[in-house]
């Protein structure tokens, strides 16, 4: 079976972000842009629950992606790829994660250093996966973050009620039938996190380490040109 690798990234950005929101008290680890709404609340309400986390996420986040950078280029320079090395090693900062969640969980309604650092392993985890789609899956559709998308396929939906030429008609389709599924299978992992954290909570972190060996399985399965 030819599973898109696109999906699989995509699934896991929601499962990710789903998962660590809810059982982390509002931090999202697959994108930064949501902790400093999540933030903002915290410092204005009663509860600061997990502030310094969402503090934490955008320098950790920067600052590993600028290592993930800086490694690819030390592999460049030696003349080999970095690809196989930085999936596993978003493969352990997943399990590591895993399992510490698996000894703490539930985390309590405050700062913790167990809560701190299993949310730092997953920002630092979706960090190197957002850094890989610019160096490797350039020509994919963004997995992490779904804005862009839904904007884009819902352009592309209003330009087919102007009766476009054939040709504009099926570069649209074209489009969507990339995106829309990116779209479906994040909403999909977030869905599956939701499950999972409702009825087998002590779990919900070993399923992005088994993403991670999906993702590596499936790494040449990939838009190229």
């Amino acid at each position: 079976m030819n599973i898109h690798l696109g999906k699989i990234l995509s699934f896991n950005a929601g499962y990710v972000d789903t998962a660590s929101f809810l059982a982390l008290h509002g931090l999202f680890a697959a994108h930064v842009t949501g902790n400093f709404v999540t933030l903002g609340a915290a410092l204005v309400t009663d509860s600061q629950t997990g502030a310094w986390a969402k503090l934490a996420a955008l320098p950790m986040f920067g600052i590993t992606v600028l290592l993930t950078k800086l490694i690819d280029q030390q592999f460049l320079k030696r003349q080999k790829i970095s690809y196989t090395f930085l999936l596993k090693l978003m493969f352990t900062f997943f399990s590591l994660a895993a399992v510490l969640s698996i000894f703490y969980l539930p985390f309590p309604q405050h700062d913790t250093m167990m809560s701190f650092t299993v949310g730092m392993l997953l920002v630092t985890a979706m960090a190197i996966q957002n850094a890989m789609h610019r160096i490797y899956w350039a020509k994919e559709t963004p997995t992490t973050v779904m804005t862009g998308s839904t904007t884009q396929s819902m352009l592309d939906i209003g330009e087919l009620f102007s009766r476009p030429s054939n040709e504009k008609k099926a570069q649209i389709f074209q489009r969507l039938a990339l995106i829309l599924p990116t779209i479906l299978s994040f909403a999909l992992g977030c869905a599956i996190a939701a499950i999972i954290y409702k009825f087998v909570f002590l779990w919900l972190f070993v399923i992005p380490p088994i993403l991670s060996i999906l993702v590596y399985f499936y790494r040449e399965n990939y838009k190229k040109t």
